[in-house]
């Protein structure tokens, strides 16, 4: 049996403290297929009737990687590769600058405290969602969102060049579309 490629993209929570939130971002990664990770401890048991209600039957359908220490869970993504960006409200660069890359984890704070200082640390990059002056953040379900969609389109924009750029050679179309249908 093959083992499964690795998702494109992965959304990991850090100590997670809201059932709802998690549930939410877990139901997200199971219908966009995208990894997931929970780096314990987290505020809530996996039974929590919060979190289930959120995930609703779609826990069932993402697998969920957890890590009992953030140790233990940069062990891992180092172990594989995979760069760390990491969501922050400290954070200069906007999310929509920045180039995501197939593999890459998204690392979301703590709802109530964000991520500490070795976090920040062990982050291959930091990106931020840039906010009206006098607001301190948005919901972390909604921000996981935003970025996971700005990084979907980049690497769905990379994977169709990639494509395109296979179709052609010297300037000329060497293989149609699979969608288009060529008159004979």
């Amino acid at each position: 049996m093959r083992a499964a490629p690795p998702p494109l993209l992965t959304l990991a929570m850090y100590q997670p403290d809201i059932p709802q939130n998690a549930g939410t971002i877990l139901r997200m990664c199971a219908c966009l297929g995208f990894g997931a990770a929970i780096i314990e401890p987290a505020g809530f048991p996996a039974s929590d009737r919060h979190f289930r209600r959120a995930g609703m039957d779609y826990l069932d359908r993402v697998a969920i990687t957890r890590h009992a220490s953030f140790r233990a869970f940069d062990e891992w993504r180092r172990g594989a590769g995979a760069r760390l960006v990491l969501l922050s409200t400290k954070a200069a660069l906007p999310y929509t600058e920045f180039r995501f890359e197939p593999g890459d984890i998204l690392l979301l704070g703590r709802e109530s405290a964000g991520a500490p200082p070795e976090v920040h640390e062990a982050a291959d990059a930091r990106v931020v969602i840039p906010l009206q002056s006098a607001m301190r953040s948005l919901n972390v379900a909604v921000a996981a969102a935003m970025v996971a969609g700005e990084a979907a389109r980049q690497l769905a924009l990379m994977v169709r060049t990639a494509e395109r750029d296979a179709r052609f050679e010297g300037g000329r179309l060497t293989k149609a579309p699979a969608s288009t249908e060529m008159a004979g």
